[in-house]
């Protein structure tokens, strides 16, 4: 079994929801990953990592006006605001998410449902540089 680790900067972007799926693709074929493990972990407390529906962007658009109905931006029960109104917010909406996701790999594909893509959430309202932390623990062919 072997390991193979990266970090990427992620684009500063806004509040949205953007697939990381192709790109996560490309990285296993580079290592000739046959099988194992991809561990991804997004060291934010503001944005998150989930699997979603990657078919219809419907999809993305109704998770982020539930997400605001379920934590909306400047709520007044908030006590921490230290950087802006849409600060708690984020917070709340990551912990929903989480920070990590732990994907199969078999026959150099990531392992997923007819309709799934792994999805950066970010729920800051101004960009932010983010980062990801990749690793591979399985078999290559190199």
């Amino acid at each position: 079994m072997q390991q193979w680790d990266d970090s990427w900067e992620l684009p500063a972007r806004g509040r949205g929801i953007w697939e990381l799926t192709a790109d996560l693709q490309e990285w296993l074929i580079r290592l000739d990953a046959r099988q194992g493990w991809l561990l991804l972990f997004l060291p934010h407390t503001s944005a998150s990592l989930a699997l979603l529906e990657n078919a219809d962007p419907d999809v993305q658009a109704d998770i982020l006006d539930f997400l605001t109905r379920l934590a909306p931006d400047g709520d007044p029960r908030y006590r921490h605001q230290n950087e802006g109104k849409d600060d708690m917010a984020a917070h709340l909406r990551s912990l929903l998410g989480g920070q990590s996701l732990q994907l199969l790999i078999r026959e150099r594909r990531l392992c997923l449902g007819t309709w799934q893509g792994v999805y950066l959430l970010e729920h800051r309202v101004q960009p932010r540089q983010r980062h990801l932390l990749l690793s591979f623990l399985g078999e290559t062919g190199q």
